[in-house]
């Protein structure tokens, strides 16, 4: 592709494949205790991977697209912003439209491939995970144009992960688990809206809406990020009532004190985008940390590894809950 791997985990924004990842550790997890197979929980999580990446190629590739076609578009002034991370390797010129172009096939058509394995060992069922995963993955772009990004996010990372992995690994699809992704679920959301939190004056520049720039100002709409933090944890008791598992899920609570660091760090964000957040020893791991710096872009990422760390987090003790629960 004449582009190295670094620069191609890059523009596939690789730092968010642990949504991902732990999502489906938490899943793979319960279905493993019911006696799943492991192997098509694994296959399952790399076809769900290439999928993740994939839209996030298609969705900066959308982006671009709009970009250039503004009249007030200026590639000087958007490289020199270090808070806009997104498509900056096809305005640089670091990679070209048709390389690009082909990486999105190339994820896509592995996912594919994978898939179609799927259907043909497990039947008719895989088809209506992989049509909810394909339609979000395709107009994920357009969605997040209309204030849906979240309710995307939380339908793929939830029900369609969910259920789609433990069905491949149990040829069962009980209600069960998709109470079991709502605690992940939320947490992936949470991801999101930091992001859109943070872009709040850039989105309504470029008329982008979402449910952060609905309201007056950055620190108003922290209230949403207060009730999808509490949410999450509110949740793990869903999953003691429906008998899912027992008291040990409650060990999240643990992540309590990343997840009101979080919260203040947006608040100080709020007051002031240049403020960059003390950087505690739990707050690992946070890469690349010198170029950030070299990059003045620090602010902004060290709040999106807070929240991809904490869902992290979260979601692991939530696994170990379950392996607990089963002894």
């Amino acid at each position: 592709m004449g582009a190295n791997i670094s620069t191609i985990l890059e523009c596939s924004r690789a730092f968010s494949l642990p949504m991902t990842i732990m999502s489906w550790l938490v899943v793979f997890t319960y279905a493993l205790l019911g006696s799943g197979n492991a192997l098509y929980g694994i296959l399952a999580l790399v076809g769900v991977s290439l999928a993740h990446m994939g839209t996030n190629v298609l969705d900066d590739y959308l982006d671009y697209k709009n970009l250039i076609k503004q009249v007030d578009f200026d590639k000087k002034e958007y490289l020199n912003n270090s808070q806009k991370t997104k498509c900056r390797y096809l305005i640089s010129g670091v990679m070209r439209e048709s390389q690009v172009k082909l990486l999105i096939a190339f994820y896509f058509a592995l996912a594919g491939i994978i898939g179609l394995f799927f259907y043909i060992k497990c039947g008719k069922p895989v088809l209506y995970f992989a049509s909810i995963g394909g339609f979000i993955a395709v107009f994920y772009s357009i969605l997040s144009r209309f204030k849906l990004s979240e309710f995307a996010v939380g339908i793929a990372y939830g029900p369609a992960l969910f259920g789609g992995v433990y069905y491949v690994m149990t040829n069962t699809m009980p209600m069960d688990v998709f109470i079991l992704s709502i605690p992940t679920m939320l947490m992936t959301v949470v991801l999101l809206y930091i992001h859109t939190v943070m872009d709040f004056d850039y989105d309504l520049k470029e008329n982008h809406l979402t449910i952060a720039n609905s309201f007056d100002s950055r620190l108003d709409s922290l209230v949403v990020l207060k009730i999808l933090l509490i949410l999450a944890y509110a949740s793990t008791v869903l999953l003691c009532i429906f008998d899912i598992a027992d008291w040990q899920v409650f060990l999240t609570a643990l992540t309590i004190i990343l997840a009101v660091d979080l919260y203040k760090s947006m608040f100080d964000y709020s007051n002031n985008p240049k403020s960059v957040p003390e950087h505690k020893w739990y707050h690992f791991p946070m890469e690349n940390m010198k170029r950030l710096r070299n990059a003045h872009a620090e602010a902004f990422m060290i709040r999106m590894y807070q929240s991809r760390n904490l869902m992290i987090y979260f979601s692991a003790i939530l696994a170990l809950g379950l392996c607990l629960s089963s002894l």
